[in-house]
């Protein structure tokens, strides 16, 4: 399944900021633990990551540090700062909100079109 763009871009703050409320972290390895968390529905390039975690470090939202890891390589890390954790807080509310709306929606629009439809359609549309 391929997920629309928008959908990503809109999804990409909570879910940064989630990851990093777990741990610090560097760009691949959030992008790998998206992946992972997505069970592999998602999958983000450099290139949709970084400007999100430069603007939120531009709000606040989140500091970087640069580390030399073992292998000698430097990498920049990316935490959560107390302003961030209140956005994910008002991030986790707006998406909750969202779904409860389109659950809501969806359903609505599942009885109607299940009083239209034949009822061997409305079966079969249901999984029975």
């Amino acid at each position: 399944m391929q997920i629309n763009k928008d959908l990503i871009a809109a999804s990409s703050t909570p879910m940064i900021l989630a990851i990093l409320a777990e741990a610090d972290s560097y760009g691949y390895a959030i992008i790998q633990r998206v992946r992972e968390l997505s069970g592999g529905h998602l999958e983000w390039t450099d290139g949709m990551l970084y400007p999100v975690l430069h603007r939120l470090e531009r709000l606040g939202h989140v500091k970087a540090r640069w580390e030399v890891a073992e292998s000698g390589r430097r990498r920049k890390y990316y935490r959560i700062t107390s302003q961030g954790r209140k956005q994910i807080t008002e991030e986790r509310r707006q998406w909750q909100a969202v779904d409860a709306a389109l659950r809501s929606i969806w359903q609505a629009l599942s009885l109607f079109v299940s009083a239209s439809q034949p009822a061997s359609v409305t079966l079969l549309s249901h999984g029975a």
